[in-house]
This record gives structure tokens, sequence and C-alpha cells, in this order.
């Protein structure tokens, strides 16, 4: 039932025209507006204002609900924050396994409630450090893992059976996890009690990443084995976090981050159904991770309008029973996209209110960007600065005392009732394209991105879009404050440990597991169990890729104009 009578609106309309007749206009004759358009940070219009009129059939119960329950507009727990936190989760990582650990101990301290693992990029190519293809990269967007030593390293200390663990990985996403189990249970811990996400989403990378390996046939099927171990071994993991994160920093809009990212988890949800997988015994651990930038109620309006999408989808359309699978569950992180390397700083409050928009969009965990990230991997003091904004929102600015304090917002709403239209047009289009993986491969995705990032950028350099220290508000000054330094020996300690790591295991062993993964590879059995196993016997990294790299090919995009 809508909230607003007929009557009451038709008055709102008619007050409203006397307001812009009188009110309005005597103050614009006076002093105009100082711009001649208003858009969000996806360039969408800006009302002046908004009242019933933007949302005339308005249903409470329809289009929010109450917290906890369909269509978790309002958030995915009865009493969010009220009774928990959000999980307080600082990506890092760089250099040695050594290196990381000591960052990752130093952030628990801090109070930190989660690790989240960043791998550099030879590991999220699946090469061995000493590889010849990763030669100049080694530590530098992420901490080096070629074998379960480093991941035994890396998590020396660390009770893996009490905490939460999220690692960002993706085409080799198998084979890192299945070194994160292992390594868990040579602690001593039962792979069922295992918290924590892999990110795994590879259709993001055919989208906007480009971390991809192989072609997207068989990249869906190490996706969907995973799914399928996950669901029988580790009812506590979240065996996948569809990202729209990395579609955004590629140029999307809000919109187009909230309906490609969606679009990604439909067709990870078909393909676990094809794999004769029943819907509510997966879909409750499928996870998101969407992206935080600058317009503080455009995000927010995203995250309900993501939740009411999802919920609808699950219930209406694949026909889960349990209302654990129709919750859409969500990571956040602070926009990378939008720090700037001029007057970083600035970046302090830009990430500020990025995620207090996460924080009042209702994520169910936060990653703080760190100041110098336009200049470096985060230094000790910008991690720390970035783990205090989360501890002061949480614990200072009252955000978190009350669920979705923003609802009945009329601007908020008609953002939110906009953002899911605009998602349902994009839906419709790539259906009728055949597809997500049809829509990859004739390059629509890629198109889309391209213009909109290309429009974005347009719009700061004719200067319609301010860019505080960029384009507007310019200092010549110099950089005072302190980057990170990494241990200038590590790349030789890491290949010193490399080698003696196959120097001392049992090559024998190794051969085996590999021709027994080259096998299961070739046939259709879940490349998890044979996975786990090369690990255990310390085939490395780049030993177990290039298996799959003989079996699946390596993919080469198209190019497309």
């Amino acid at each position: 039932m809508p909230l607003f009578k007929e009557e009451h609106l038709q008055r709102i309309s008619e007050r409203l025209a006397r307001w812009k007749e009188t009110t309005l206009r005597k103050t614009l004759e006076r002093r105009p507006e100082r711009l001649q358009k208003f858009m969000t940070t996806s360039s969408r219009p800006v009302n002046r204002l908004y009242t019933p009129l933007d949302v005339p059939d308005f249903d409470y119960l329809q289009a929010l609900g109450l917290p906890g329950e369909y269509p978790y507009t309002r958030g995915v727990h009865s009493t969010m924050y009220r009774g928990r936190l959000w999980t307080m989760r600082m990506f890092a990582g760089f250099g040695t396994a050594e290196e990381t650990n000591q960052r990752f101990k130093y952030l628990l301290e801090q109070g930190q409630t989660g690790l989240s693992v960043a791998f550099d990029m030879p590991t999220l190519y699946g090469y061995d450090t000493d590889a010849p293809e990763a030669i100049g990269e080694f530590g530098k967007c992420g901490v080096a893992v070629s074998s379960l030593a480093d991941m035994e390293i890396l998590f020396d200390g660390i009770p893996m059976g009490e905490v939460s663990t999220s690692m960002t990985i993706n085409s080799p996403a198998a084979i890192i996890w299945a070194m994160y189990i292992v390594a868990a249970e040579k602690q001593g811990y039962d792979r069922r009690v295992l918290r924590g996400t892999i990110q795994n989403d590879i259709l993001k990378e055919f989208i906007a990443q480009k971390e991809f390996i192989f072609p997207p046939e068989p990249s869906m099927r190490l996706v969907t084995d995973t799914i399928e171990f996950g669901t029988k071994e580790m009812p506590y993991w979240n065996t996948i976090s569809i990202s729209g994160y990395h579609i955004r920093e590629a140029g999307a809009t809000a919109a187009q981050e909230l309906a490609f990212t969606l679009a990604d988890g439909f067709a990870y949800v078909e393909a676990a159904l094809e794999r004769g997988l029943d819907i509510d015994a997966f879909a409750p651990r499928l996870s998101f991770f969407f992206n935080v930038h600058n317009d503080f109620f455009e995000e927010i309006a995203k995250f309900r309008a993501a939740r009411r999408i999802w919920a609808r989808a699950m219930k209406e359309k694949y026909g889960a029973k349990n209302p654990r699978s129709w919750m859409l569950r969500t990571h956040a992180q602070t926009s990378g996209a939008s720090l700037t390397a001029q007057q970083p700083e600035n970046n302090i409050v830009r990430v500020a209110i990025q995620a207090l928009a996460a924080v009042l969009g209702g994520t169910q965990s936060l990653h703080t960007n760190s100041m110098d990230e336009a200049l470096a991997l985060p230094s000790e003091k910008a991690v720390t600065i970035a783990l205090r904004t989360q501890q002061i929102i949480a614990h200072e600015s009252g955000v978190a005392n009350t669920i979705d304090p923003l609802a009945g917002s009329y601007y908020v709403e008609k953002l939110t009732n906009d953002m899911e239209e605009d998602a349902n047009r994009y839906f419709r289009q790539i259906e009728a394209l055949g597809g997500v993986i049809r829509g990859i491969e004739t390059g629509y995705f890629q198109r889309e991105l391209a213009e909109s990032a290309y429009r974005y950028q347009m719009e700061i350099d004719r200067r319609e879009r301010i860019v505080v220290g960029v384009n507007e508000y310019v200092a010549e000054e110099p950089l005072e404050i302190p980057l990170l330094e990494m241990d200038p020996q590590g790349y030789e300690r890491q290949v010193a440990r490399l080698n003696r790591v196959r120097a001392e295991r049992d090559n024998a062993a190794v051969e085996k597991a590999l021709r027994e993964l080259e096998d299961a590879a070739r046939g259709d059995e879940n490349l998890m169990y044979p996975i786990i196993e090369a690990v255990k016997v310390y085939a490395t990294l780049g030993e177990m890729m290039g298996v799959f790299r003989k079996v699946f090919g390596e993919y080469h995009e198209p190019v497309f104009f």
C-alpha cells in the first residue's frame, strides 16, 4: 500500500509549483545557483529538491521491509551494527611473507578484526617469484606466495582457525586457497572451522581487471569446483567474492558497477546449478565486494538497491527457499581511483566520507584505503590512520547506533529506485546478448566501461567536475608524508627459500601429484582435491599453474573498437 495518498500528492504538487514561482524565483534572481548542472559522480543529474512526488508509489513493506527480512533493503541483519560492528579488514601485503606477517600482527594489535591478503603480480598471474615473466615485479603490489612454505610463514604465529581471512586472488584462486587450507591444517585446525573469503571472481577479470589466464570456460570450471568443494567441505567459508570494486575502478558508473556485478553473480549461480548443486546449499556462502566512491548518497543507494535486487532474484527467479540465500552480504572498499598523488593528506578526508557511506549503506566488512596509496604501498603510519578512521566512525559518530537511518529520505529512496531500474535495464541488455560470457566475447562490457571512463575524465578536463588539488585549489608543495620502504634483500631471500623447497621436498611425489593433477584437469572431476594433494608435497604455484596452462591454454582478449 503506497504511503502517500493522491490528495496529499496533489497538495504537495500545488505547493511546490507556488514555491518555484515565488520563493525560489526571487532567490535565483538575486543569486543564481553556483553550477549550471549538478550531478553525481556517475554523471547522474541531481534535482534541486526531492519530495514525495519523486516516490509517489512508495510502499514501505514492498520497497523496504524491516531489517533482517526480505527484501533486505534496510540490512541483512535485524540489529545491524547495534549487535555487531562490521569487520574491519585492512588490505595488506608487500614484499616477502615475513614482512607481511609482521604487518598482519601489527594491524591485529591495532584493533583490526579480520585479515585481507594482497598478493604480488607474479602470484596473481600464477608465476613463481623466479620465473622470467616475474622479473621486476616481486612484492610490489602485494606479498609473494610461490609455495606452501610461503603461506606457512605468512600466517606464522596467527591462529588460522580463529581469524577470518580474505584473499584477493582470481585465476590461481583454487591453488592459493588450497595452500591456506593445508597451512591451517598443519597448525592443527580442521578445514571445516576455517572462516574467510576467497575473491575467485574470474568474470570481472575479463570485464575489467584483466588478470585472466585461461579461457572463460575452464576458468568458470575452476570457480565452480571451488564453490562445490566449499559447499561440501567448508561451511563457514565464502567461496567467492563477486567483485564490483575493480569494475568501478576501471571507469564504471555506480549503476554499471551494480548491474555488472550482480549479472556476474547470477552467472555463477547458474553455473553451480548446472553442476547439480542445490541453491540453498551454496547460495548462503556467496559474498560480494563493492567499491565506495565519492558521491555519498549515490553509494548508499547502490548498496540498498543491490540487496533488494539480489533478494528478489534469488527468491523469485532461482527459487531459493532459505532466507539466508536471499541475503546479499558484502565487503566494501573505499575507492583507490579517487585517491590523488597531489596533496595526499586530502585522501584522509575522501576515505572518511566514503567509509561513512559504506556504513550507512549497510556493509558487513570494510577496508579503508591509506592516504599514500596513489604513491606507494601503505606505510605503517598511513594504514593506522585508515584503520582509525573506521574506529572513529564506529565508536564516535553515532551512525552505528540505529539501523538504516537514511531510509525514507526522498532523495535516497529515489536514487535507490533509479539504481534498481538502471540495473534491470542492463540485465535486459546482457540477456539479449546471450549472457555475461557472450557480452565479454563481443566487447560489450569493455565498451561500456571505456565510454563512462572517458566521459568522467572529460568532465574533469573541462572543469565541470572539481577534484581538489588536481584541477582546482592546486598547490605546489614538496611531499612530506613518509613512504613505505621494503627490504632490498627480500627478493634474494624469497628465491633462496623457493630453491630450498625444490631441493628438500620429495620431487618424485611432486611429479606424481602433478601428473594426477593433469589427468584430473583433462577429465571432469573436482580439481580442488588433486590441487590440495599437490600443495601438500610442496608443488609450487608456477608448477601447478603450468599444468593448467598446458591443458586449458591461455586466453588472449580480442581487440575491440
